[in-house]
């Protein structure tokens, strides 16, 4: 879903996180618990409402099990579309 006020890349950040959570077929909770941080950030994020800090990427990745760069070329990939 895309919100005409919501920055592009919080979007695409949102969608990239949301696909590869659902690819593991996991909930925003067990992701929170993966990576360290609560389940309403992680929901803010995949909604585009909220932004992490580098930080909470690499937290977010490692709970993922995917690279940091790996998913952010992703999100890239998604803003070229």
């Amino acid at each position: 879903m895309t919100h005409s006020n919501r920055d592009p890349v919080q979007e695409a950040f949102g969608t990239t996180l949301r696909r590869h959570r659902h690819a593991l077929g996991i909930s925003q909770e067990e992701l929170a618990h993966r990576a360290g941080l609560t389940m309403r950030y992680i929901s803010m994020m995949e909604t585009g409402r909220r932004i992490p800090t580098i930080a909470a990427v690499f937290a977010l990745t490692e709970g993922l099990g995917v690279s940091a760069s790996e998913f952010v070329a992703e999100i890239e990939a998604t803003l070229k579309t």
